[in-house]
């Protein structure tokens, strides 16, 4: 499994415009193949800051979402939005299991 977990400093006074533009990548990047989870939360502390949360099946999968129509034209207007530079984690993951609360 692969684990991209990212943070984006948006503008303020683009954050309306990035919010419709995550949305939709969100929305449609639950619905490709090899995706299990994909997330974007605004940070409690700085609704300005934006966090993702994805889960790849493996790379093929992450390679493919890197090629969509909808990550090319967020990809596209992300430079435009950003108030700050982007922090970008990988992980790579061999085995994940829940944990009892």
């Amino acid at each position: 499994m692969l684990i991209i977990h990212a943070t984006f400093p948006i503008d303020p006074d683009s954050r309306d415009e990035a919010l419709e533009l995550v949305r939709d990548l969100a929305e449609r990047s639950r619905e490709e193949d090899g995706i299990i989870d994909y997330r974007v939360t605004t940070d409690v502390e700085n609704p300005d800051t934006f966090r993702f949360f994805e889960r790849y099946e493996d790379e093929d999968a992450f390679d493919a979402h890197a090629e969509t129509d909808h990550f090319e034209t967020f990809e596209a207007a992300l430079p435009e939005l950003l108030a700050g530079e982007p922090e970008v984690t990988r992980f790579d993951v061999e085995s994940a299991s829940p944990v009892e609360l």
